[in-house]
C-alpha cells in the first residue's frame, strides 16, 4: 500500500459554465479532501478553490489530472516530500 502524502491543491475556474464539473469531480474524490475553501473573485470574473488533501500519488494525481483537463480550468498541487 502507498503511503499518502499532505498537501495543497490549487484551483482556479476562469468560466462559471466549468465549475459543475470540478464539484462533480471533487465528490468523486472527496476521500481524499480534508478541508475546501472557494471564493469567487467577482472583478476578475474567477473563482479560486483551495483544497487539502491527504492521499497517495495516483489519488492525488487522478484527480488532479482529470480536473487539468477541463476548459478554463488551472490546477497546481505542493505535496510534502515523500519520506
Amino acid at each position: 500500500m502507498q503511503k499518502t502524502r499532505l498537501g495543497v491543491v490549487g484551483i482556479v475556474i476562469e468560466n462559471r459554465n466549468s465549475a459543475a464539473e470540478v464539484n462533480r469531480i471533487l465528490g468523486e474524490h472527496a476521500h481524499i479532501i480534508i478541508g475546501r475553501m472557494g471564493v469567487p473573485y467577482k472583478e476578475k470574473e474567477v473563482s479560486v478553490i483551495s483544497l487539502i488533501v491527504d492521499g497517495n500519488t495516483d489519488e492525488i494525481g487522478a484527480m488532479t489530472g482529470k480536473l487539468g483537463n477541463i476548459p478554463h480550468v488551472t490546477v497546481k498541487t505542493a505535496l510534502t516530500k515523500n519520506k
